[in-house]
């Protein structure tokens, strides 16, 4: 599961990489050199979550690179990523999200991609969003997976419809609910938009701080914060939990766990993490790079995605995934979503939900 670790403050990345890279380095358009249908040689290093390195994604990957080596290391957060590499951590390919890169971006830590070497880009989801490009319309990433943030429920112990954000703080429920708490972004946007805030990623600090005295005032409606996807599942086995937010892959674990959960899209609209590769502006193996890229931008690799309970970004890849995946895996899903991204008071997120953890 993506974002696990607590992202640090801007503040704090500032402070990091104030002394690192330039500010253009990230402008140059990586470029493949070699012909990018035959395999892969040489060395290539992959920085990113956990989930995109498993077995199931990079083994057919390197049985079509025999002679390629390849090297993988895992990160918590972008902001992590971003202090590891301005401290000389050479990479070649780089996994971001669309709410943490900004660390990234704005340090030049990121080549821009070249959409003529993506196969697949005419097949793909999402490819023109903000964040997914630059603010001059350049490529930042391939988006590879999304993982849309709903309502979770045991259906069991719960016998109506749920069908909201709202449902969350339903003081029927008070006491057995968990909120996501790994960071700050999830458990602030679902409540604002419990709250009929709309457009939660571009609040206001006025209503920010609504939802923080909101959050604080009905803190003991909460079981706990939930701060991974086996602490969730656990949470429900033991019956401490029968609601909660989380994504459609969350809801999977669980089930297959043996708790007979349900997830639901809200009707205020989803919130999703998309997150893809980019390449790094120190890559060494740029053609690697792009065929790594490729493969899991590919109907084979996105399925692979499917499966694992995410949203994919190619279209072309519905067919290859069991049916009673296809319905969270169609990336139909990232047209009504909203998608996470780094709000322009990123600083004030982070100490209202200090706050609010507080109860402050």
């Amino acid at each position: 599961m993506k974002r696990l670790a607590t992202v640090l403050t801007a503040v704090a990345v500032a402070l990091t990489l104030a002394a690192c890279g330039s500010d253009d380095e990230g402008d140059v358009v990586a470029k493949p050199t070699g012909d990018l249908s035959q395999p892969a040689t040489g060395t290539l290093k992959v920085f990113a979550w956990q989930d995109s390195l498993v077995p199931a994604l990079m083994d057919p990957f390197k049985k079509e690179n025999p002679d390629l080596k390849i090297q993988t290391a895992t990160f918590d957060s972008n902001a992590e990523a971003a202090a590891k590499i301005s401290n000389g951590f050479k990479t070649d390919v780089v996994e971001i999200c669309m709410d943490e890169a900004k660390p990234l971006v704005t340090r030049g830590m990121l080549k821009r991609i070249d959409p003529d070497a993506i196969t697949s880009w005419d097949d793909m989801a999402f490819k023109d969003e903000d964040g997914i490009r630059d603010e001059n319309g350049k490529l930042l990433m391939v988006p590879l997976s999304a993982g849309p943030h709903g309502v979770i429920y045991n259906t069991e112990k719960i016998d109506r419809p749920i069908d909201s954000f709202k449902d969350l703080w339903d003081p029927e429920f008070k006491g057995q609910v968990a909120i996501e708490g790994d960071y700050q972004l999830p458990p602030i946007a679902v409540t604002a938009l419990a709250m009929g805030i709309k457009d939660p990623m571009h609040m206001d600090s006025d209503q920010l701080q609504e939802v923080k005295e909101y959050m604080i005032d009905h803190r003991d409606q909460l079981r706990t914060y939930w701060q991974s996807e086996p602490e969730l599942t656990s949470l429900y086995k033991s019956g401490e939990v029968i609601i909660s937010d989380g994504n459609s892959a969350a809801a999977k674990s669980i089930r297959e766990a043996g708790v007979p959960v349900k997830w639901v899209a809200p009707k205020e609209g989803t919130v999703s993490w998309v997150c893809g590769f980019a390449i790094s502006a120190d890559a060494e193996n740029v053609d690697a790079a792009y065929r790594l890229i490729n493969f899991q931008a590919s109907p084979e690799g996105q399925a692979i995605r499917g499966k694992q309970g995410y949203v994919m970004t190619n279209y072309k890849a519905m067919p290859l995934i069991p049916k009673e995946d296809r319905e969270i895996a169609n990336p139909k899903f990232l047209a009504t979503t909203i998608p996470e991204v780094w709000s322009p008071i990123n600083d004030e997120w982070v100490r209202a939900f200090e706050e609010i953890k507080t109860g402050d």
